[in-house]
């Protein structure tokens, strides 16, 4: 029996929002511990503000990317990375006028579950 797979054909994530999620590996593969996903945001997306149940990793292919932690602003360029432990209110975003491509990298994996996301309009 090999000791390896390989993924070919990550999950599409159905969004309204305009944004890219191929899960590579996660929960729809069976890994309830680790999740990786390939994205783009387009320009001017958000979402709500989150308090996850995981720490996230986040890579910067390409573009940036604005996150607002805990009430402070960062936003990470192309070849630069975080790491936001879970249980920090966090709100994604890339407020620019060029896609942000990036990586992100969930522990445990992402699910909705997990994600504890607010209602629009919450701060």
């Amino acid at each position: 029996m090999k000791k390896y797979k390989i993924q070919q054909s990550p999950l599409i994530v159905p969004t309204t929002d305009g944004k890219l999620i191929e899960e590579h590996w996660g929960n729809s593969t069976g890994n309830a511990n680790v999740s990786i996903a390939h994205m783009v945001a387009p320009p001017d997306w958000s979402e709500p503000h989150q308090t996850p149940e995981f720490d996230e990793f986040t890579y910067i292919i390409s573009g940036k990317k604005q996150f607002e932690i805990d009430g402070e602003i960062i936003t990470l360029e192309k070849g630069q990375s975080i790491l936001i432990e879970k249980g920090a209110r966090i709100r994604y975003s890339n407020p620019f006028s060029e896609a942000c491509e990036y990586l992100a990298i969930c522990l445990p994996a992402f699910s909705m579950e997990l994600v504890n996301r607010e209602e629009e309009g919450v701060d």
